[in-house]
């Protein structure tokens, strides 16, 4: 089976390090969906402006589902099928279980999977009547690296997809507790205020890989067209620079 993109998320996070590991945690993540000419039509999503949240149907674009990086935002068909010679992980490490306890890749929201598909639920703050780019989706708190191919796009109904009294695995064994994020005042002041919300938000959930622990180590992430230089110890995030 091969599908055609049918538009691509815009975000100021241009790498995979520090995107959100779920939807929603950074809730003031600014990114927009464009469509492809085919797409760019007001009658598409007449009627989509009366939802609060939509669902977003993505592919993992930076990386294949045997690890392999990709270029991000390719615009050719993406094959929803792996070759048979391409290895496909039944198990992994969840960052949720520290990195360390494997569980099935069906138990997981791990983007090593045998089709490469993410799905997201993110709100849709407005939406644009762009004069050269038609209809252009604005969204909160997307999971989403810059330049990701749109599969589709689905409002989200509380009727059907709020399912408020169900268990949520290994989630609800691990209590999760976001990072005291600190940043010198020198440094905010190189974002607006929106980036400077959104910076923090992401921080807080601590973009380093699960098993690091070295409290003298510097990070780099990719924000906004910045490098944000962070270390963390003690529960406590400081960003120590920007480039």
């Amino acid at each position: 089976m091969e599908i055609q993109p049918i538009g691509f998320f815009h975000s100021p996070l241009t790498s995979k390090f520090g995107i959100p590991r779920q939807s929603g945690l950074a809730e003031s993540l600014a990114g927009s969906i464009v469509f492809e000419p085919d797409y760019r039509r007001a009658e598409a999503v007449r009627g989509l402006e009366d939802f609060d949240y939509v669902w977003l149907i993505w592919q993992f674009s930076a990386r294949s589902t045997s690890g392999r990086l990709l270029p991000s935002g390719r615009k050719n068909a993406s094959t929803l099928h792996p070759s048979s010679s391409t290895p496909i992980p039944l198990t992994v490490r969840p960052p949720r279980l520290g990195g360390n306890r494997r569980v099935g890749v069906f138990a997981s929201r791990s983007p090593f999977r045998p089709n490469s598909l993410g799905l997201s639920c993110v709100r849709l703050d407005h939406i644009e009547q762009h004069p050269q780019l038609g209809p252009v989706l604005h969204v909160l708190g997307a999971d989403l690296m810059d330049g990701t191919p749109i599969f589709d796009v689905k409002p989200y109904v509380t009727y059907a997809d709020s399912r408020p009294d169900a268990r949520s695995g290994f989630v609800d064994e691990e209590k999760w507790e976001p990072l005291q994020v600190e940043i010198p005042a020198d440094v905010i002041a190189f974002f607006t205020t929106e980036e400077q919300d959104a910076l923090r938000s992401i921080l807080a959930q601590d973009p380093r890989p699960r098993y690091h622990d070295d409290d003298t180590r510097i990070y780099g992430m990719p924000f906004a067209g910045r490098d944000v230089r962070f270390c963390v110890s003690k529960g406590v995030l400081t960003v120590v620079g920007v480039k």
